[in-house]
Order: structure tokens, then sequence, then C-alpha cells
């Protein structure tokens, strides 16, 4: 028993001690450039700012009744684009009033805390299930909750305690939308990339492999894997463009970036073919390297023509990355596709040659090549 709690002891030292380590490292980023983290360290500073504002005039010059009420809605208001804050104002506002009027009528008819409770509450929180409120919708019960316990219930408070919401909310969203609005191009920017260069790693990988003539199950099992999960890189990619385009809704700083336009759209197009083109090749070279599959092996050469062509592509992937954000690049693109789609041909011929009669070869080569097609005229499109 008492190694079992030693070993507990020492195990939950360990995760104190990783959190510590995280916690540092990510003050250490937040201090080097910026990034997600400075992001977040300023957004918590700017919330702790809204409340201390909002106290300060409610509560400390003015003191009004319910003054807690205004520093609790700035600090959630501080939201992480200008536009939520706002959006979320909106909603938190009309379920606070909401459920605020609703209690304040039941305690004034009823003249009990709990049968008000009884009656109120299952009221207000199915009110917060209306979808104009969104996720803000548990605010009607929370309102409700904090007329019905706070004492003695009278308009006069209800009406303070609405108004208290009204002014936190005026305060979050103006410092937020005033200090260092948030803005994630730059974020955007380094997802795409992070995605385009997963693709072009594994493009390369496998590459090399059919190059030196290498059919490991084993390592092409694990290509597949890696094929698979920049899937979830591209949805990451497509969260952030969204993600920014929002954050320069209703913001002061929006002048100071372009809005991200159709170069953006095309890279996630691009990225999404690559994705798809990428898993299907290596579930091909996976299934002709395993052993328990009749899926016959292309002969040298040819292996070595598609090592080639899949080279090209992720060199022409890359650089279509870098030129959807810097046009010095753009000529360098065009040279890289014209070369892609001459490898193309290249390889159409060389599995011309290659082709038998017998279906499997068929199938193994009319795969590799409508893969290959189908990632090629996307960056042709894309790069006209």
């Amino acid at each position: 028993m008492r190694y079992g709690r030693a070993d507990a002891v020492r195990r939950a030292g360990r995760a104190v001690r990783l959190d510590l380590s995280a916690a540092v490292g990510g003050l250490r980023r937040a201090c080097a450039g910026p990034g997600r983290e400075r992001n977040l360290a300023a957004q918590a500073l700017k919330a702790a700012l809204a409340a201390w504002l909002t106290w300060l005039i409610a509560g400390w010059w003015l003191h009004a009744p319910v003054a807690f009420v205004a520093p609790w809605v700035a600090v959630v208001l501080v939201e992480s684009t200008v536009y939520r804050s706002i959006a979320h104002g909106l909603q938190q506002l009309g379920a606070i009033t909401a459920g605020t009027v609703t209690a304040t009528a039941a305690g004034l008819v009823l003249h009990s805390t709990a049968v008000a409770m009884a009656v109120v509450l299952p009221l207000a929180l199915l009110l917060g299930h209306w979808r104009r409120l969104g996720d803000q919708g548990i605010y009607a019960a929370t309102g409700a909750l904090f007329v019905l316990t706070d004492g003695a219930v009278t308009v006069t408070t209800s009406a303070a305690r609405i108004a208290a919401s009204l002014f936190g909310a005026g305060v979050g969203i103006a410092v937020n939308a005033l200090v260092r609005p948030p803005l994630y191009l730059r974020d955007t920017r380094a997802v795409l990339r992070d995605a385009t260069e997963e693709a072009h790693d594994i493009l390369h990988a496998v590459a090399d492999g059919l190059a030196c003539g290498r059919w490991d199950a084993e390592e092409a099992g694990a290509w597949h894997d890696r094929a698979l999960r920049s899937h979830r890189l591209v949805d990451e990619a497509r969260s952030a463009v969204e993600w920014s385009r929002e954050s320069l809704r209703a913001n002061v700083r929006r002048g100071a970036v372009p809005v991200p336009g159709k170069g953006y759209d095309d890279a996630l197009a691009v990225l999404d073919y690559a994705a798809v083109h990428t898993a299907g090749v290596t579930r091909t070279v996976l299934e002709v390297a395993s052993e328990d599959r009749a899926a016959p092996r292309p002969h040298p050469g040819l292996a070595l023509s598609y090592a080639r062509f899949l080279c090209r592509t992720a060199r022409a992937l890359r650089l279509y990355s870098h030129s959807r954000f810097d046009a010095a690049r753009e000529d360098e693109l065009r040279t890289e596709v014209t070369a892609l789609r001459a490898a193309l041909g290249t390889l159409r011929r060389d599995l011309a040659r290659s082709a038998t009669d017998d279906p499997d070869d068929l199938a193994t080569y009319g795969t590799l090549l409508a893969q290959a097609n189908r990632l090629t005229d996307r960056l042709l499109a894309s790069s006209a």
C-alpha cells in the first residue's frame, strides 16, 4: 500500500513538473515573438483590464447596488475576435434581460423564492436553447438565479442589474475593439505552410522509397498513416482562414493587413487535392508492399519515373504555398509547374509502355496515374 501511494505521489509530481514546464515554455514563446501564446496572454490581460475598469467605475466610483455584475459580464466578452464580442454581447444581454425580467415578475407575484425558482428556472432553461441566443442562452437562467437568490426582489434592483450588464458589456467590447484587437492572419499563413510542408515531406519520403526500390509494408503503412493525418492539418488550415476573416470584422486594425482573399481559398483547394492525392498514392504503395496482397509491383524503371514525378509534385506544392504570399516567386512556380507537366507526360508514356493485359497491373497503374493527373490539373489551374 505504501509503495502504491509513493508511486501515485511520484506520478502526481511528474505531472505537476510537466505542467509547470509547459507553462514556462508558453511564457517564453509569448515573450519571444508573435504567436498563439502571445495572443492568449494579450487576451487574458485585456479581460483583466476590462473587469478592473468596470469595477473601478461601477463599484468604487458610482457605488452601484449590484456592481459585481458589470465586471462579470465584461470579462467574458473579451472574446477571441471583435465580431464575436459584439455578437455574443448582444445575445448575452438578451438572455440576461429575459431571465431577469421573468424572475422579477415571478418573484413579485408569488412572494416565495422556492416557488418562484420552481416556476422560472424551467422556463429560463428552455429559453436558453433558443437558437437566436446561441451558446449565451445559459445566461437567462443565471440572470434569473441572481434575482431570486439575492435578497428581496425589487424592480429597482433588477433594473440596476440589467444596467450593470449593459455597462459591463459595453466596456468589454470596447476594450477588445480598441486595445490591440486580435488578428490571426499570421497564424493562418503558418498553418497553411505547415499543412503544405507535411504534404511535401510525405511525398518526398515516398519518392525516396520508390527510387531506392524499398517496398517495406511497415514503412508504407507509416506513410499512409501520415497521409491520413494530413487531412486534419487541412481542416485546421480551413478553420484558421475562417478565423482570420472573422477577426477582421468590426476591427479597427483591418486596414493594416490584407483581407484573406482568393489566394487563401485556392491554397485550401490545392491542399485538399494534395491530401487526397497523397492518401491515394500511399494507399496504393501500401497495397503493393503488403505481403498478403496480390497487387503487382511496378518494375524499377517505372517506380523511378513515378518517384521523379512525386519529387516534382512536392516541390511545386511548396512553391505554390510560398507564392500565395510572395508574388516574387510566381515565375518560379510557373517554371516548376511546366516541369511538372512534362514529368507527367513522361510518366504517362512510361505507364503506357509498362501496361499489360493483367487486370491487377491495370488497376495499380491506373490508380497511380489518376492521382497524378488530378493533382497536376489542380496545380495548373491554380497557378494560371
